[in-house]
């Protein structure tokens, strides 16, 4: 299972930016059922707020919307997952949101977590992939073989 950090959703639906196209081709191969992802509601709610501040509440709250629906079943985080994820934001580059994602993803058995944040590299046993790497298209889809 693949698990998608706001950053490739921001990049995906943005405007004009180097990490827009392989981030829009990742959700393309979503959308064919090729690559199986998901997240979490958190990550859902910070596109929708970041969204929002360049586009309508309307739009942002449809795009969310879309991306959840795409991104379903979605990951719940537990209270296991936040205990987790504080100590991996004491040790690490990742900040406390993306911290807690990590342990959420790596609870859930992820085999591949999606970010533009290299900071997601400090997560010990935790295997990411960056848009910004030549590789980024074959790691993805790597993962479904």
């Amino acid at each position: 299972m693949i698990v998608v950090d706001t950053t490739i959703l921001v990049y995906a639906v943005g405007g004009d930016h180097p990490l827009a196209e392989p981030c829009r081709q990742f959700v393309d191969l979503v959308l064919r059922g090729e690559v199986r992802a998901t997240t979490t509601p958190e990550v859902i709610q910070e596109l929708a707020h970041v969204r929002s501040r360049r586009r309508s509440r309307d739009d942002a709250t449809s795009v969310a919307r879309d991306f959840a629906a795409l991104l379903a079943p979605l990951l719940t985080v537990t209270s296991e997952d936040l205990e987790v994820g504080l100590d991996l934001f004491a040790r690490t580059e990742l900040g406390a949101f993306d911290a807690v994602l990590a342990a959420t993803a790596r609870r859930s058995g992820c085999r591949l977590l999606v970010s533009a944040d290299r900071a997601f590299a400090t997560a010990d046993q935790l295997p990411t992939a960056d848009p910004a790497e030549a590789d980024f298209l074959d790691r993805v889809r790597a993962v479904q073989r």
